[in-house]
């Protein structure tokens, strides 16, 4: 077993670590479960305050959490809706929550919110008890979690933001955003932030709004008027994220982004796109034809699984495309993506498996 080679895991401590493993009965990723023991060792070393060990603690105690409740549902493809606590159900758009989850639960997908009052408890009402599941925040003047997941056991809730984000995001497939205030925006702009930086692998990302509403035209616009002409953001930026008020194109837009598409891996500088459906050469060419010029050397070539891939059983099932990708592109990920949807050869819509982890 390796551990991290530093002073709190030198000489005998990192054994005793390695021991209380194997005592423990831990098989599996002994490594990774050594490194952060033996991270908490270091906090103590480093005579942490309180304060930090505090918040320390209760990170990985609310994750540990968060894990166990998505774990039964691992291969169960999942979409995250945010919105509003403040939204009433006799607004449109508490209807237009309600309405997306329940057309992507009978889909096959599950729904992530919140798990608070407004536009996520109308999102977990259209999905049912069964395909719900929360992640609460406790705060000291906001409802308790939704009666409807909290009834089903199918809630964990969390002091800290940065977690409660983490899990909302880490375990779903597309997302939802409904009009709300500073936390909505604060969820969407970070989605668009990973998605723009390359931190999170490409998701489709809808801003659904009431029939006729013009809230999420309103941050175009800011975006067009203001974040393009001064250079903060790149003109398509934007072009990767659905505005509709439309509940179908809504749930189209994020199952049909799984339609032929499956995954990505990066092995080294090397991209490699997992598809649904073998591609033709001539769907292969347009591709190379149109992206080539994201690649270093132009070139988009079929292959076999790589090395890295069968080592690790990593979708080696899949057909795959590899490209040597300029990163400074990532960005653009999204529209080889679309194109690689658009192939004739492309399956019909249908709920994504979960790829492994890779």
């Amino acid at each position: 077993m390796t551990t991290p080679s530093n002073a709190a895991t030198s000489g005998s401590i990192g054994e005793r670590i390695d021991q209380l493993i194997t005592d423990a009965g831990i098989t599996a990723d002994q490594d990774l479960i050594a490194r952060i023991l033996a991270t908490g060792i270091g906090l103590g070393l480093d005579e942490a305050g309180r304060l930090d060990l505090k918040i320390t603690s209760a990170a990985l105690t609310e994750m540990r959490s968060a894990f166990r409740l998505f774990a039964p549902y691992e291969l169960t493809p999942k979409v995250t809706i945010f919105g509003s606590a403040r939204t009433r159900p006799d607004d449109p758009l508490y209807r237009a929550a309600a309405d997306v989850a329940a057309a992507l639960a009978a889909r096959g997908w599950m729904v992530v919110t919140g798990a608070g009052p407004g536009i996520m408890q109308a999102a977990a009402e259209g999905a049912g008890p069964d395909r719900s599941l929360g992640v609460s925040i406790r705060l000291p003047f906001e409802e308790k979690p939704n009666a409807l997941i909290a009834d089903a056991e199918r809630v964990v809730a969390m002091k800290y933001f940065f977690t409660r984000k983490l899990m909302l995001v880490k375990e779903s497939r597309g997302f939802v955003c409904v009009p709300g205030g500073f936390g909505t925006l604060d969820e969407l702009f970070e989605l668009l932030t990973l998605q723009q930086t390359g931190k999170a692998e490409p998701t489709p990302i809808v801003l659904l709004d009431a029939a006729g509403g013009t809230f999420w035209e309103g941050l175009r616009r800011f975006a067009d008027d203001h974040l393009i002409p001064s250079g903060v953001i790149s003109p398509d930026d934007l072009e990767r994220v659905l505005i509709t008020d439309s509940v179908e194109a809504a749930a189209s837009e994020i199952t049909g982004f799984w339609r032929n598409y499956d995954s990505l891996r990066w092995i080294g500088s090397r991209l490699v796109l997992r598809l649904c459906a073998e591609p033709t050469d001539e769907e292969i060419a347009s591709l190379e034809r149109e992206f080539g010029h994201m690649a270093t050397d132009g070139r988009i070539v079929r292959t076999g699984p790589l090395p890295q891939e069968v080592r690790d059983d990593d979708r080696v099932d899949r057909p795959r495309l590899v490209m040597t990708f300029d990163r400074f592109r990532v960005g653009d990920l999204h529209r080889v993506i679309r194109a690689l949807n658009a192939f004739p050869s492309a399956p019909p819509a249908s709920p994504p498996e979960e790829p492994h982890a890779g």
